[in-house]
Order: structure tokens, then sequence, then C-alpha cells
């Protein structure tokens, strides 16, 4: 797991929401709440969730398709490449 150093203590947070909002606007970098000292939530935009989100569905399809590959029902590399095709132009419409 990455080590997130921006921390906020949850005390902070119920002060000023908005200081740390602005923080995490200018930063881009993920804020780690802490209660007691300890990690209790993370705090991220919706930019950067949204690609986290974007790049674990990615993995958990290549990570399904090397299944299929072990298990001998894959797909067809035309029809793959087809598929990402429409998915990249999908993306930029």
């Amino acid at each position: 797991m990455t080590v997130l150093s921006n921390r906020v203590p949850v005390s902070d947070l119920r002060q000023d929401a908005a200081a740390t909002l602005e923080r995490l606007e200018h930063s881009g970098a993920p804020i780690v709440i802490t209660r007691k000292g300890r990690a209790a939530a993370v705090l991220m935009s919706v930019a950067t969730y949204e690609r986290a989100e974007e790049e674990r569905l990615l993995l958990r399809r290549l990570a399904k398709g090397e299944q299929e590959i072990q298990s001998g029902c894959g797909h067809d590399l035309e029809e793959v490449l087809a598929d990402a095709a429409d998915l990249l132009r999908d993306k930029s419409a």
C-alpha cells in the first residue's frame, strides 16, 4: 500500500473543512484523516477517485483475461483489438 504522508486530524477537519478541501484541491494528493493519531479514513478528490476506479477496473479485466487464457477460453486477438478501439473511441467522444 502507498504511504500517505498528507495527514489531517479529524478535529482539524471538523474545525475547518473548507481549508482541508482547499488543500486537497491544490495538492491533488489524497489526505489521510486521523483519529487519536491513527489513520481512520482517506479523503481524495473526485477526479483522483474516478481515475483510481478506472485503473482498478482495467486491472480486474486484465486479471480476468489472464485467467481466461490459462483456462483456454480466451478471445480472438482481432476481437479484443476491435473492442479496445471501441472503448477508446467512446472515451474521446
